[in-house]
């Protein structure tokens, strides 16, 4: 399993000259994910806990097993499914906080160098339709990407090497030459399994959270680190 580490990070050293297609992710890749963590962890708990009549502690424990137990499946991200699990409109007040959604310092200045590189730039990401909605319509972030791509559309998780096998069959990119970036190392670790050749970890998905560099994977904290 990947581990995190305090130390100094590994640096990226690819040449932008060896890539032509730049895979990203969204949630605390792009978008600092304060606004999930804050979602799942805090908010959907005390109104859990409000309509159930259990203390907020209780339905956080009891939330965060449930969490658990669907990790790595689409199950995890699908807004409907908790929606009925929890008997919660989770669209609906992930619509009551939407202004905790926040784009990472330089995100967009990095879109913009891609874009000027000539590269082919994919969003491709483990967020529900629901979610990618609301956040695309609350940033500035979608028009930059040639394809914007999430888990459910290809079928299975995005941890899954089964998934870069169906994407790299949709996009028609080179494994050799392509750039992915995420903040989840079992993500990085199913892509590199699959041969996708140059692979960065951002260490800092979370602007309420300490940096954490990956000890197997290049890290970055900021996408000014890839402007080069």
């Amino acid at each position: 399993m990947n581990k995190l580490s305090s130390t100094p990070p590994i640096i990226p050293t690819f040449l932008w000259d060896e890539i032509d297609t730049v895979l990203l992710d969204m949630d605390g890749t792009l978008l600092d994910s304060y606004f999930d963590d804050y979602f799942w962890e805090e908010y959907v708990p005390r109104n859990f806990a409000e309509v159930n009549n259990i203390s907020p502690e209780e339905a956080r424990k009891t939330l965060l097993s449930r969490y658990r137990s669907v990790e790595k499946t689409l199950q995890w991200a699908d807004l409907d499914f908790w929606s009925e699990q929890l008997g919660l409109d989770i669209p609906e007040l992930k619509c009551k906080i939407d202004h905790l959604i926040q784009v990472h310092p330089y995100v967009i200045d990095f879109l913009k160098f891609i874009t000027s590189q000539d590269k082919q730039l994919h969003l491709v990401t483990a967020a529900h339709s629901k979610t990618l909605k609301l956040k695309l319509g609350k940033t500035a972030i979608g028009p930059y990407f040639d394809r914007i791509i999430p888990a459910e559309e290809i079928g299975v998780a995005k941890e899954s090497p089964q998934f870069w096998d169906i994407l790299q069959q949709a996009l028609g990119f080179s494994t050799d030459r392509t750039l992915l970036v995420d903040d989840n190392s079992n993500v990085l670790q199913a892509a590199q399994h699959y041969g996708i050749e140059h692979l960065v970890y951002v260490a800092k998905p979370s602007s309420r959270r300490p940096v954490k560099y990956s000890e197997d994977f290049p890290s970055i904290v900021f996408f000014k680190d890839l402007i080069f």
